[in-house]
Order: structure tokens, then sequence, then C-alpha cells
């Protein structure tokens, strides 16, 4: 499928999200557009998918002319769509999912089962897919739910593939195996738009990058042109790529955890009696293939998860399964993984957000009062502060893209006085400019002798921000390791072979 855009332009209100933007998708082509966030990427790939419908210019496939009135419409001229969250049933199987609003149906309406598991098995064989067709989809890693929003696509006899941000939640593994289904499928002669804004997975895969910001296309160039081009297209200035700190000072331990056993929702050990202390003025990063234990470890010391048994001490203080609350109020700073069920409320505005775990405090409320005022003022700041893009601190959260949600959690925790940071996946869909500025305020806050615990998938982001990398795999810690490890070894340990560094 050849697609072709012309002056496509979006508004909202003031804000023009995409600005007579000009983009052409030729057949078996990987396409990749690169932005930073908010540059109206995903509002892009929603008006050529008939999510949202352009205020000026044409989509044409195949040279004709379209207007689709809704996705189905989109989805009927062969446009398949994953979404950067997962638009699946998570208690449906993968069958029932891949064939939902285009069932195949046998006497009086009833689904075709074995039909469906067939049509799902030729489709995942023709373009190495495999997933079971009768697993339960919220318990398949994300990698496989992703497989199965593609399979969908593909089943609907999808012509052009759009993927919007598919690597934003998959580990590095998981990655290698979505590049490597992607070669297939254009291969296979199918038109792929890749909406990305990690740098080395565009160059790695794509046949043409074009870059757009603010809503505009300011470039597009091949897949050789190098990193830091790419970053200042994307941002428009000169982004730093590695993360400048001297060496770290570390004091006293301020988060331990000793000998913790945590169990997972299928009542299964997911930490598996886990030491570790986190210094004063030092940044220590955990490592590991998503699935680990890490979620269930994080959840345990943020009083989301009970502790079956080990001790967790903040400060000297005991905090093993004290609420929430409790250990917010007593210095904890939390980035949750999950941003949207964890991390914000999407009703509401962007300043209450901002002011989720000290609402009640002042300067925020007195006696019971909210002072809006200042909650407005202290969001104005942060959204200037940390380049959160809105068109107004009044708008919902449901308004901001994807890493601007990331922002505003990084922008929260990091603006109120803290022990200890736990950052899970603290730069989770964040292009390279805000990646660039969240390491550094994690570098800055470390300096002045906050302890800081990384969890993150990206193996870069571990070695260049940890001063000591722990390892976990099943559950356990199999190494504590120096930075200036290698990446076999690191890989090693991830993988189980267990290290004779002491936590």
């Amino acid at each position: 499928m050849r697609l072709e855009l012309r002056g496509i332009t979006k508004r909202f209100g003031p804000l023009t999200a995409n600005d007579h933007i000009d983009l052409t998708v030729e057949p078996g082509q990987i396409h990749c557009l690169l932005g930073e966030n908010g540059a109206g990427k995903s509002t892009l790939m929603n008006v050529v998918f008939g999510l949202l419908h352009p205020d000026e210019g044409e989509i044409l496939v195949d040279g004709v002319p379209q207007r689709f009135a809704n996705s189905g419409e989109a989805v009927r001229k062969g446009i398949g769509m994953v979404h950067q969250h997962f638009m699946l049933v998570p208690v449906f199987s993968v069958a029932e999912n891949v064939v939902l609003g285009f069932e195949p149906t046998r006497s009086l309406g009833r689904l075709d089962r074995a039909r469906a598991r067939e049509e799902i098995r030729r489709t995942s064989q023709e373009f190495n897919l495999e997933v079971d067709p009768d697993a339960i989809v919220e318990n398949l890693p994300v990698g496989l739910q992703q497989r199965v929003e593609i399979l969908k696509a593909l089943n609907h006899d999808a012509e052009l593939l759009i993927l919007d941000e598919p690597t934003a939640v998959l580990t590095p593994q998981e990655i290698d195996a979505l590049m490597a289904i992607m070669r297939s499928l254009a291969a296979s002669g199918k038109s792929i738009l890749f909406i990305s804004h990690k740098l080395k997975e565009v160059r790695a895969v794509s046949d043409v990058v074009t870059v757009i910001r603010q809503g505009r296309v300011i470039d597009q160039v091949p897949p050789t042109t190098d990193e830091a081009t790419l970053a200042s297209l994307m941002v428009g200035r000169d982004v730093t790529l590695t993360v400048a700190k001297d060496a770290a000072a570390p004091g006293e331990p301020v988060l331990r955890l000793e000998d913790v056993v945590v169990r997972d929702d299928r009542g299964l050990v997911a930490v598996d009696h886990v030491s570790l202390s986190v210094h004063a003025g030092e940044i220590l990063a955990l490592a590991g293939v998503q699935g680990n234990g890490q979620t269930e470890l994080v959840e345990a010391v943020a009083g989301m998860r009970d502790v079956e048994s080990g001790r967790i001490t903040l400060g000297g203080r005991d905090i093993t399964n004290a609420t929430p609350r409790h250990v917010l109020d007593g210095g904890l700073g939390h980035i949750p993984e999950d941003r949207q069920r964890y991390g914000l409320v999407m009703s509401m505005t962007l300043a209450d957000n901002l002011v989720l775990n000290t609402p009640r405090r002042a300067p925020f409320a007195a006696r019971g009062t909210r002072n809006l005022g200042a909650v407005r003022a202290n969001a104005e700041d942060l959204v200037g502060r940390f380049d959160i893009r809105t068109t107004s601190v009044e708008s919902p959260l449901s308004a901001l893209s994807g890493g601007n949600q990331q922002k505003v959690i990084v922008a929260r925790e990091l603006s109120r006085p803290l022990e200890v940071l736990v950052a899970a996946q603290p730069t989770r869909g964040l292009d390279v400019g805000s990646i660039e500025y969240v390491h550094r305020q994690i570098v800055e806050q470390r300096n002045e002798g906050l302890a800081v615990l990384i969890v993150s998938s990206e193996l870069d982001e571990v070695m260049a921000l940890g001063d000591r990398i722990a390892v976990m795999h099943a559950g356990q810690i199999t190494g504590v390791v120096d930075p200036s490890t290698s990446r076999e070894q690191i890989g090693l340990l991830m993988a189980g072979a267990v290290g004779a560094a002491d936590a």
C-alpha cells in the first residue's frame, strides 16, 4: 500500500498539533516518524487511522483520496494500528481479541472458535508471530500482548501497519524480536509507519526517517544519519546524549531491604529473600529482564504490596507494610512503572496532578480549604521547569501525550523534599531532550545527598546512571557490580549467572 498525506492540519482550539504535514509511505517500506514528546506524532497517526478528522489536507491510499469517518473505515481500507497503550480486553483469550469486531460465526450467530483459532495460527505462522490462541491476554507478558495487537491488525488484512511508540514498554530482547517482525512484514510487502523517539531503534530498522517538531515536518533523512544530528533535529538544539556525572561520594544507608519476600498477584514468590541497601549520595540501578520481580520489589517499598517476610527501613524507620501515604510522608519519592494506573488521575487537571501527594499541605491548602492560586502557580512553575507541553495547566491529564504525562510525575516527585527516590522506568516514553533533562535532575539530586534507586529495562540507562548496578533474575539478586562492568557480564547476570559481589 502507498500512503500519501498532503497538507494535513489538525487544530485543538488555539493549538495546532499538525501543521500542513506532507508524508509518503511506499509499499514494503519502514518509514519512521521521529519527534519529541508533544510534536504531534500520535495526533497525525490518529488522523490517518480515522480516530480524528483533519481540519485541512487529504489522505490518499494508492492514489485515491480518502476521508475516514471512523477507524472501522480505515481498517476496511487496509490500515491497522498498534497503539502505545494496548487496546485489548484483558480477560479475553488471544483468539477472542484478534477476531473482535470481525468474528467468524456458525449457526445462530455463535462464535466459531475453531475457525478463529485456525485463522490466528495461520497468520502467526505466516508472519513469525507465534502466540497461543487460547492464552488469556492478562496472563501474557507485554511483548506477547503486543504481538496480539499486531496479529489483530494483520488478521483484518492490514497492508499498512502503524506502530505508535511500540517499544516503550518492551525489554531489550522483546525489542529485538519486534524489529525482526517489522523487517519480515516489510519484506512481505507490508508498509509500516513506525513512530518513535528512540534513536538507536530508528537507525536500526528504518528505511527513511521523517522528523517533525512542533507539528511541522522539519526534514526527511536517511537512517544512517548520526544520532547527534537526529537529536538536534528533534528538539531544535544540541543534545548531550551521555550522562555527565562525577564519582559518587556515598554516605550512610538510607533505604534497606533485609531478606525481603514478596508474592505476585498469582500468589507466587516474586521477590525471593532480597537484601539491598541504597546509600545517601548514590544511584543504585536495578537491572533485569522485566518480569523478574522488579515491579513487586518497588511496590513493596512504596507500600503498594504486602511484604510476606523480611524488613524494609527508610532512614532507620521501619516501613515494612506501611501504607503508601505513610511511606510518602516519610520522605520517599516514587515514580511508578505504570504511570496511568498508579501515578496519575487522568480526568483531573494537570495542576491537580502536580499536587496529588501534597493536596492538603501548605501552601496548597489551609484549614481544609484549597488554595487554588497556589496550586496553579505551582503548576505553571513546574510546567516551565520541566518543559511539559500543554495548552493550559487546567487541561485534563488525558489531553497530554504519554511522554508529557511522564514529565508530570517526574516534576511532582522531584519538586518536594525527599530522603530517597525510587524510580521505575523514569524515562519511559520520553524523547532525548527530556531524557537528558531528567537524567541531569536525578544526578543533581544524588549530588545533593539523595539516595536514588533506579529500576530500568534500558541497559544503556542503567550503565549510564548507576553508581552501582544490582541485577535481578527470578526474584533474586544475582550480583551487584560496578558500572564499568561489561554489557556481556551484566547480560550473564540477567540470565541468572550468580555474581560474587556483595549487596
